[in-house]
């Protein structure tokens, strides 16, 4: 004979409605502890302005192992050292583009809707797969293009902006994957082009 389950009522667990109600028309990067790590890190980030704040597209430039600025957020692709080194240097980041973006825009108070968005890039695949993403976002927003974004680090002068990375995964593991996307050649064929100059200056 089957047993019958008696369903009683129960207290606790995950009801429909309940728990603190969002206030952000969007959902909010976590407060949970991100990532720990402790050797040099590939890192995607994403980081979100407040409304209000003027499109930084028309605004900023930046400069960092890769990125792309859209009209209300940017994407980076970034190395830090530890999980320590990302939080200081994202916030020593943040606080210098809020304080000139402020300046600018001639207004006050906060300048980003949210906490950063941080995912660690363990393999090349997702190396590659993210460097397609932030390389090609603006398509993405703004519909396809005839050319590199002049708001990402494809169109700036790389040498004289961009650091060098240390990693292996940035310096050499990326040639493992055969994933492709336009961006990613024409990111492929850059560094094919850096390394032949590089290689003819140790000359």
């Amino acid at each position: 004979m089957k047993q019958i389950v008696l369903q009683l009522p129960q207290r606790g667990g995950k009801r429909k409605g309940a728990g603190r109600k969002r206030k952000a028309p969007r959902p909010r990067v976590s407060h949970k502890a991100r990532p720990r790590f402790e050797k040099a890190a590939a890192v995607l980030v994403t980081l979100r302005v407040a409304k209000g704040v003027w499109n930084l597209r028309e605004r900023f430039g930046l400069r960092i192992i890769e990125f792309s600025v859209l009209g209300n957020h940017l994407h980076l692709v970034v190395e830090a050292d530890s999980s320590r080194s990302l939080s200081r240097g994202m916030q020593g980041l943040c606080v210098r583009i809020a304080r000139g973006l402020n300046r600018v825009v001639e207004r006050h108070g906060t300048i980003f809707d949210d906490h950063y968005h941080a995912r660690l890039l363990h393999s090349p695949t997702l190396l590659v797969r993210a460097i397609a993403y932030v390389l090609g976002n603006h398509e993405h927003h703004y519909g396809p293009s005839r050319g590199d974004d002049p708001f990402s680090s494809l169109a700036c002068d790389r040498p004289a902006v961009l650091s060098s990375p240390k990693t292996w995964l940035i310096r050499q593991g990326w040639r493992r994957v055969r994933f492709s996307s336009p961006w990613v050649e024409r990111w492929r064929a850059i560094q094919g082009a850096e390394t032949t100059n590089n290689l003819a200056r140790a000359a």
